[in-house]
């Protein structure tokens, strides 16, 4: 691993048949986050859409890197997808921290990206990761040495949200005796202790680059992530964004509105070009 692009990603595929779709989570997610969407669109006998679940560099299978870096991670997606199918183009649907990679990857390699679902974040800089410090000094703080089963690590793993105790906990793994984390904890926590200065937390200058393909841009109604002051950056970036707000729906809108985002891919699938 290196300062550049980590390789090869690890991946999942889901569906046989129909457009190709790239799914990209978030922070301490993984790609199999996205495994419920992708079977909906793929459908009972996988015609829908054939899906890649994405593992981003530092987080589940994939290889760690040295140091953040928005581009070596839109870089590292772009070798994936190129070496899982030459020459096609995708849908890239990214998270939070797999949306603003999934913007990079547009904006640095549009041949790539035949439509663009960006979900509830924004392409701009949020200030610092302290929504996340909490949960990062948590998992730093878990004994791993000392564990015996999964049951004591969810036991001594002090968060009262059983949801996010349990999408952290999805980053631990066993082999033998031995537990450690897969999502490259050491390297988000250093970024984190940037404070304003996160890497993670902002979001790169690219030159005045735009990409001009179809944009959906998915918002949680109650999180908070996307404002009204993020449209006209969003859109100078991605003159055709189309803002669709999933009402109720928190951060994690494929989750909290599932119905909602299988729906709003579908109608992204169905947008595209015969040639797409």
């Amino acid at each position: 691993m290196t300062n550049g692009t980590p390789g090869p990603l690890a991946t999942l595929e889901v569906g046989t048949g129909g457009p190709r779709v790239a799914f990209l989570h978030g922070l301490f997610g993984q790609g199999r986050n996205w495994n419920q969407v992708a079977k909906a669109l793929a459908g009972p006998d996988g015609s829908g859409a054939r899906c890649l679940l994405v593992d981003l560099p530092d987080h589940g299978r994939s290889p760690w890197s040295e140091e953040f870096s928005y581009e070596g991670y839109a870089d590292a997606v772009a070798a994936t997808l190129e070496a899982h199918a030459p020459g096609e183009r995708w849908v890239v649907v990214g998270h939070s921290l797999g949306g603003k990679v999934s913007m990079v990857l547009a904006l640095t390699h549009p041949d790539l990206v035949a439509s663009l679902v960006v979900v509830d974040i924004a392409p701009k800089g949020y200030g610092s990761l302290d929504r996340f410090e909490g949960y990062i000094e948590e998992m730093r703080g878990l004994p791993l040495a000392e564990l015996t089963t999964r049951a004591d690590a969810e036991s001594r793993f002090d968060e009262p949200d059983t949801g996010v105790k349990a999408f952290l906990l999805q980053n631990l793994r066993r082999a033998g005796t031995d537990w450690s984390w897969q999502a490259n904890v050491e390297l988000i926590a250093r970024d984190a202790a940037r404070g304003s200065g996160s890497r993670i937390a902002a979001f790169p200058a690219l030159a005045d680059r735009t990409y001009e393909g179809p944009v959906v841009w998915l918002a949680g109604g109650d999180s908070g992530y996307v404002t009204d002051d993020d449209v006209p950056v969003m859109r100078d970036l991605f003159p055709r964004t189309r803002l669709v707000t999933a009402n109720g729906a928190s951060h994690w809108v494929h989750t909290s509105a599932p119905e909602v985002t299988v729906a709003t891919l579908r109608r992204v699938l169905a947008a595209l070009p015969d040639d797409a």
